[in-house]
């Protein structure tokens, strides 16, 4: 299949070219060739950018919440007309087998439906005073967004995104992952052809650090939104404080799962084995760490093996291919790594383990009786390996589970109603699933604690973040 998409910038409504711009390389991971050239944005792309962000910002706050969503809802239908390109596009540049990409096409529309209509319920409220008098409380737009997202969704993460701060009436300008410009490109070209008016929405690649800085550090960009690793959030974080922007953070995760002995064995191997090489674990609330309880450990370890052996590793525009490649040639350096300090400290190689030929493939890979010394049980792996340890009671699961700085999701797997509920407190996490990995849509919050970051997208609450409070008092 021809990698078919238009590489360009999209500053105040104009679609720019590569001329007189640096380029960045774009590569296919199934091949490890490049495919594509993307213009990089220069400092003057980035002044024009905000410049074009400050004069739409208080027309676009001042249109009607109907006019916003029925923009977004044009946006959405056309996303959904154009889902077999788009995942193509998305396919050839991130990896991720073609079916995964079109739900992730789906999944980033639904979010512009969604928002589109939970603008409409923004109702503030009406404090009880003495009659005469009259205090309300009421959200406003807090003004231009900058939001910066991760290659390993790169759609459906930039639309969490970009629906919210559209639907609360802020323009945004974004810096998608340059490894994926054709997707998102896309997207800002579905918002044009909606008729989203000039400066509200605007698409820049370009340098991490120039962006960054150009924009977190400029006064008018009023709120960041970031999702990416804890040492790049900190350090933006450390950018924003300088101007007292607004920030929303979500951060690397290392996601136990807690199998009880009580659990219908086979029904939750069927679950978890296909959720952990989805997008070939790179997903930040990919089930990981693997506690399981001694009763069942080892028949749980059989059936994990059995089932990943029989994971289709490809290219992902095959129709029988069932995981993609990593998403570039760091990636699979970095799990092979993991993978032999674990199996150097104990842990035993039951399934996978090796790098697969051409691209950037490794294989799906299971760990047994990995030890808590072992990197991988410490760092986040971002890749196709699952850790496996043995506990006895619930104080011990809920300890190991416990134990990380990171706190994005959490899973758990039992048949025993006041031991869920028990889980559901006990565990420290941003989101937590109970017999289900579905954790992320368009109506719940998604978000973490600890180093995992703070705020949330999805959700009235992710609508919240970028808004702010102001109340009104009237004798």
């Amino acid at each position: 299949m021809t990698y078919n998409a238009d590489l360009k910038l999209f500053i105040d409504g104009s679609w720019r070219t590569g001329e007189g711009r640096d380029a960045f390389t774009v590569v296919n991971p199934a091949t490890g060739g490049g495919i594509g050239e993307v213009p990089l944005a220069s400092t003057a792309d980035l002044d024009e950018a905000l410049a074009a962000a400050e004069r739409a910002d208080p027309l676009w706050r001042a249109t009607a919440v109907e006019t916003r969503g029925a923009i977004l809802h044009k946006a959405a239908q056309l996303i959904v007309e154009r889902a077999d390109h788009i995942a193509a596009i998305l396919t050839q540049e991130q990896g991720k087998p073609l079916a995964e990409a079109k739900g992730e096409v789906i999944g980033a529309a639904s979010m512009f439906s969604w928002y589109a209509e939970e603008i409409k319920r923004d109702y503030g409220r009406t404090l009880v005073r003495p009659t005469g008098q009259r205090s309300i409380v009421i959200r406003q737009p807090v003004g231009p967004t900058a939001t910066f997202t991760p290659w390993n969704f790169p759609l459906y993460l930039l639309a969490k995104k970009v629906a919210a701060a559209l639907a609360a009436g802020c323009p945004v300008i974004s810096r998608p992952p340059q490894e994926t410009p054709g997707c998102t490109g896309e997207m800002f070209r579905a918002l044009a052809d909606a008729g989203i008016p000039h400066g509200v929405a605007q698409l820049v690649h370009g340098n991490a650090d120039l962006v960054s800085r150009a924009l977190v550090g400029s006064k008018v960009i009023r709120k960041v939104s970031f999702t990416g690793s804890v040492p790049v959030g900190k350090h933006l974080m450390k950018l924003a404080a300088d101007s007292m922007t607004r920030i929303t953070l979500e951060l690397g995760g290392h996601a136990p799962v807690l199998i009880f002995d009580d659990c219908d064995l086979d029904k939750t191997l069927d679950m978890v084995v296909p959720q952990k090489f989805r997008n070939a674990g790179q997903v930040c609330v990919s089930p990981t760490r693997f506690y399981v309880q001694d009763a069942i450990y080892d028949a749980f370890l059989e059936g994990f093996a059995e089932r990943t052996s029989k994971v289709k590793m490809g290219d992902g525009l095959q129709a029988d291919t069932r995981m993609g490649p990593l998403a570039n040639a760091r990636r699979p350096d970095a799990i092979e790594k993991l993978v032999n300090d674990a199996a150097a400290k104990g842990a035993r190689v039951l399934a996978g383990g090796q790098r697969g030929e051409g691209g950037f493939f490794f294989q799906p890979t299971l760990l047994g009786d990995v030890p808590v010394t072992a990197d991988i049980m410490n760092e986040e792996p971002f890749g196709p390996v699952a850790v496996t340890a043995r506990f006895k009671d619930f104080d011990e699961a809920i300890e190991q589970a416990n134990r990380l700085p990171f706190g994005l999701a959490a899973f758990a797997f039992t048949e025993n109603g006041r031991r869920a509920n028990l889980l559901g407190d006990a565990i420290e996490a941003g989101m937590v699933g109970i017999n289900t990995f579905a954790i992320s849509m368009a109506d719940a919050p998604f978000g973490g604690i600890k180093d995992s970051g703070f705020g949330s997208e999805g959700g009235k609450e992710g609508l919240e973040t970028y808004q702010v409070v102001k109340a009104i008092h009237q004798a």
